[in-house]
């Protein structure tokens, strides 16, 4: 492991089951280092893809004795807490504990770091870097928050690779760090994709979320680079060009056409490029992603060629099924920005059709009813507009009960449609008449298990 200390071949992850730990635990497998990890529950596809590497802990739960004065290093996951006794039991011993991002630091500290942040597009627009990058095979690492098509893990660290893109995350880093995530990576080159207040548990006002971003920014070294969304104004404030070291790059939507429910990229020679994924923030996406290709000696008209046959980020307004006269598309959507961008996209695409759109309020900030009024407006490009969320989710998150009716007062569309059970949802969408007419569901979760499958091929029979 020459990219990371020489010395860090026997890790031990606590919080092994999280969505990017397991894949750093076959990561580093891969690469030959000894890896256990622990989780208190391990769910799918966790479990079987550490099973399958012979991963997976003999029992879950957390049991002290799984940290030894052995190892090199114990790496923690954001799921434990400061209180986990596989963690107390690694600071009692004096072993090296390393956040996610810490360790991901570590592991490229020799390599041009590429640092993707912003509330909204940073997975879609890290997605587009690596598919350019792989299509004209040039070598490099990466950290992703998403499965991606044609990469079987989310994180992959090598000795050669000359670059790392890695997803900055603004989240905090782990249960006894607690920085956001992007700020630990240390980029060369940084992006800002939109800010949007989020995660209002750790960042109670919008000033201290967007400060976050500002300290991102400010860390942009020398000769480095920073591209930003120059129409956010959030981003704005952020963003002043206060650094004469520093390349400040701004951009906006790419320039496009739409024929036929197709969306074609214009270039500077007039040419037309078809791409497979659609809507502004997309075209916003693929802007960033270009200037970063950009940065890193990909010239367009390579850019172009590559970025054909992308098909976007999984969830990312992913087609679940297509019929004659009817389309069912699911996406990750689920804060206030995202859900505008999302279903304003999907109208606009096909403004012939009418449009039933599904959220799924599942998240601490999406259910707090002190950051509900984030939502007002968000969902008036729907026809029909439809919010989901299991009451027993709020109880879990220990937040005070939610009314229907609150619900729709805030979104500040009195038609909305809001329901607490699953089973009444798919029943009110079995009902709705879908000739020329498209579904799109969004959410973090999983509508509590609702069969999109099954209620995507009635729509569209």
């Amino acid at each position: 492991m020459a990219s990371t200390p020489v010395s860090l071949q026997r890790l031990h992850l606590i919080a092994v089951g999280g969505s990017i730990m397991h894949n750093l635990a076959l990561a580093l497998h891969r690469r030959g280092a000894e890896v256990t990890g622990s989780d208190d529950e391990i769910f799918e596809p966790a479990r079987g893809r550490l099973a399958a590497a012979g991963l997976l802990p003999a029992q879950e739960g957390w049991d002290p004795s799984n940290v030894t004065a052995d190892l090199d290093a114990v790496i923690v996951g954001m799921h434990a807490r400061a209180d986990n006794p596989e963690l107390l039991r690694a600071q009692e011993l004096g072993l090296r504990v390393y956040s996610f991002p810490e360790f991901i630091y570590e592991a490229s500290k020799d390599k041009q770091r590429i640092v993707i942040g912003g509330s909204h597009g940073k997975t879609s627009i890290t997605s587009l870097i690596l598919h350019v990058l792989r299509h004209h095979k040039r070598e490099f690492d990466y950290a992703v928050g998403a499965q991606l098509e044609g990469f079987d893990l989310m994180v992959k660290l090598t000795e050669d690779a000359p670059i790392i893109i890695i997803e900055g995350d603004e989240y905090l880093s782990s249960p006894i760090d607690r920085r956001p995530k992007f700020h630990l990576y240390q980029h060369h080159i940084g992006v800002i994709s939109g800010i949007s207040w989020d995660h209002i548990n750790v960042f109670p006002t919008e000033d201290d979320y967007r400060e976050q971003f500002k300290i991102f920014a400010d860390m942009t070294p020398k000769a480095g680079a920073l591209i930003y969304d120059q129409d956010d104004e959030q981003v704005q404030l952020v963003t002043v060009p206060t650094n004469p070291d520093v390349e400040y790059i701004g951009y906006g939507p790419h320039e496009h056409i739409i024929r036929n429910g197709k969306t074609f990229l214009l270039t500077k020679k007039d040419e037309e490029v078809p791409v497979q994924v659609f809507g502004e923030h997309n075209l916003r996406n693929i802007s960033a992603a270009k200037e970063v290709c950009k940065q890193l000696g990909i010239k367009g008209r390579d850019f172009y060629e590559a970025i054909t046959t992308f098909k976007g980020a999984a969830r990312r307004l992913e087609l679940v099924r297509a019929g004659d006269n009817s389309l069912v598309y699911k996406d990750f959507a689920h804060a206030p920005s995202k859900l505008k961008a999302t279903a304003t996209a999907f109208k606009q695409q096909y403004p012939q059709r009418k449009l039933v759109a599904c959220l799924e309020l599942h998240t601490f900030s999406s259910l707090n009813p002190a950051f509900l009024p984030q939502y007002a407006h968000t969902f008036d490009a729907p026809d029909v507009a439809v919010v989901y969320f299991n009451p027993h989710v709020l109880e879990h998150k220990r937040l005070p009960p939610l009314a229907p009716e609150q619900v729709a007062a805030a979104f500040e569309r009195p038609d909305l449609q809001v329901f607490t059970d699953s089973k009444a949802l798919a029943a009110f969408l079995q009902e709705q008449n879908w000739h020329n007419a498209n579904l799109l569901m969004m959410s973090s979760g999983t509508f509590d298990g609702l069969d999109l499958a099954q209620l995507a091929a009635e729509v569209t029979k």
